[in-house]
């Protein structure tokens, strides 16, 4: 199993030459184990940048998170009570951005690994990521 930081997901659905040959590896053969997990806030900050115009897609957004939820590899992880407790209870050393907090707390509590480019992230000790 892997979790799937916002841009990944992005990046892995729509084939973007962005994602990393390591990190596209690592999304394949999860996605074979149908265990490719994106946090439900992925989506929030999705829909945000779309209304933003940060992000564009050939689809309406909703429709391509449709196409998204009806994948068999993926799964969209809910913010829970103890994934959002695990978030705050981050220390200070941890990436600032509050759904980059709960990606990297949803990772931890599924003890998969965090497939993203955010250089803050990957330097967290204590989150495994791939890239």
């Amino acid at each position: 199993m892997i979790v799937l930081d916002t841009h990944a997901l992005v990046w892995w659905l729509s084939g973007a030459p962005e994602l990393s040959s390591k990190a596209r590896r690592a999304i394949q053969a999860a996605a074979a184990a149908e265990a490719v997990v994106a946090s439900a806030i992925s989506v929030f900050e999705i829909v945000t940048a779309v209304r933003c115009g940060r992000l564009q897609f050939t689809l309406p957004v909703e429709q391509w998170l449709a196409v998204a939820r009806l994948l068999p590899e993926l799964r969209f992880e809910a913010v829970s009570d103890e994934i959002a407790c695990l978030a705050g209870g981050l220390g200070d050393d941890m990436h600032g951005d509050h759904a980059d907090r709960m990606i990297a707390a949803t990772a931890l509590k599924l003890a998969a690994p965090l497939v993203t480019a955010d250089e803050k992230l990957r330097t967290c000790p204590f989150i495994k990521t791939v890239w």
